[in-house]
């Protein structure tokens, strides 16, 4: 009776913790990051030998093997690496449409403005002596003067949003780093097959799809569970070793440049490049935005430059050479200006051979290839070219991304319909478990009846 009353409590104690785990299965069904579980049973034996008879083995239950995660590195590796691409992409794609944005080219852009600046000229060289030609011709100045402060403004706050988000991207990293070790640490502490070391396996993998998806990295599991983190294509640059993550830097130059280091080596701060993850993208499109101010400041130069020296090179109403029109500060673009001491008397319209309008017809030659509207048209139209680019690399990365994680998924994913026929399954025997402790019980309450 012994016997058979602990064979039924073993059924119980182990469907018990079967329809534990379908029912774990069930509840986490949409939880990002949950594995489904599966339950292995094993039979017990007990073995023994009674006086005159041979030793002998028999059934003696059965109890739970372990519990496991449904899991594939091959596709969870495939995840991860398509998780970085599309992280960089989309970075990429967002800060560059900023930037286009920035980068007005509608009626109140640089562009059109710059136009504006020699149709008035082309108005002042018809009627030199109007003053309302010569009052447009000002305003027109002044608007592409104000037109370049505005695009440059833009940049500049483009440029530090984007700092901004890498900064906190990088404080991101740190954190799952940090708790990606700890995560680490308590895996040494579990033992394999249960559902306390599952749930932590969960927890670990989940981690690292964050930081896969900050910066891409190439990722190992110890025999102890432990994932062990390097730098996507260099295996020397270690980001986590077991339970020492290393502590991630990023800097930025006066230009809006950024700079991304590991923190503390015995040589000071080791430089990394990515080459994957939202950081790697965040890097290429602060060089891009860079190059643009610069050429924005460039513009701005040459335009000032172009103009003061029509300006010099002609007569005022006094027959006196012209002064300076535009201004230009220290810092570019941002603090171009019409001149304060520019007014429509001192426009010099008349060329040095005391042609009327000799001067206004001589601005119609900065027209060039290399001329300050053509330059202007050159970055408008090559950062069109890199956003359309970028527009298509996020679409492709998104849906590789997505194929990628539904291939996971198919592995790890809880199915319902196969959770409802193991939790049919599983309450079945667990009820015949129970039978066999109440046939036990009556059977042994028959013998003492008996006696």
């Amino acid at each position: 009776m012994s016997d058979l009353l602990s064979i039924g409590r073993s059924g119980v104690t182990a469907y018990r913790n079967a329809l534990s785990t379908v029912g774990e299965n069930v509840s986490n069904a949409e939880t990002e990051g949950y594995s489904r579980r599966t339950v292995t049973l094993k039979e017990v034996n007990a073995s023994g030998s009674q006086p005159l008879y041979k030793a002998a083995t028999q059934f003696g239950g059965v109890s739970t093997a372990s519990i496991q995660r449904a899991w594939d590195e091959f596709k969870a590796t495939d995840a991860r690496t398509t998780a970085s691409d599309d992280g960089r992409a989309d970075a990429r794609l967002r800060w560059l449409t900023t930037t286009e944005t920035a980068l007005n080219d509608g009626a109140a852009g640089v562009g059109k403005q710059l136009t504006s600046v020699f149709t008035a000229a082309d108005a002042l060289a018809s009627d030199p002596s109007s003053g309302a030609a010569r009052s447009n011709f000002l305003a027109a100045i002044d608007g592409a003067a104000g037109a370049m402060r505005t695009a440059a403004d833009a940049l500049g706050r483009a440029s530090t949003g984007l700092s901004s988000e890498a900064v906190q991207t990088v404080d991101q990293l740190n954190a799952n780093l940090a708790s990606l070790s700890q995560v680490n640490a308590s895996m040494v502490r579990l033992r394999p097959g249960t559902a306390a070391y599952a749930t932590a396996a969960d927890e670990r993998d989940r981690l690292v799809g964050q930081v896969a998806a900050k910066i891409g990295v190439d990722v190992t599991i110890d025999a102890q569970g432990q994932a062990n983190l390097t730098l996507a294509g260099s295996s020397a640059t270690k980001l986590l070793d077991a339970n020492q993550p290393a502590v991630l830097k990023v800097a930025t130059s006066s230009d809006g440049l950024l700079a991304l280091s590991i923190a503390g080596g015995a040589e000071g701060d080791k430089p990394i490049y990515p080459t994957s993850g939202a950081l790697s993208g965040l890097i290429d499109v602060a060089a891009t935005i860079a190059d643009r101010r610069q050429s924005l400041d460039v513009i701005a130069t040459q335009f000032a430059g172009e103009i003061n020296d029509w300006q010099a090179a002609g007569l005022t109403d006094a027959n006196a050479p012209g002064g300076d029109l535009v201004t230009l500060g220290t810092n570019g673009a941002a603090s171009i200006k019409l001149a304060t001491t520019a007014t429509t008397a001192g426009i010099a319209v008349a060329s040095a051979d005391g042609t009327g309008n000799g001067n206004a017809l001589a601005l119609g030659t900065l027209r060039t290839a290399t001329g300050v509207e053509k330059r202007w048209s050159t970055m408008v139209t090559g950062q069109a070219q890199s956003v359309a680019s970028a527009k298509s690399e996020a679409s492709a990365a998104a849906a590789r991304k997505d194929t990628a994680m539904a291939a996971l998924d198919d592995v790890t994913g809880v199915d319902l319909d196969r959770e409802a026929a193991d939790l049919l399954r599983f309450q079945q025997a667990y009820g015949a478990s129970t039978k066999i402790i109440q046939v036990a019980r009556e059977t042994l309450q028959s013998i003492l009846d008996l006696i």
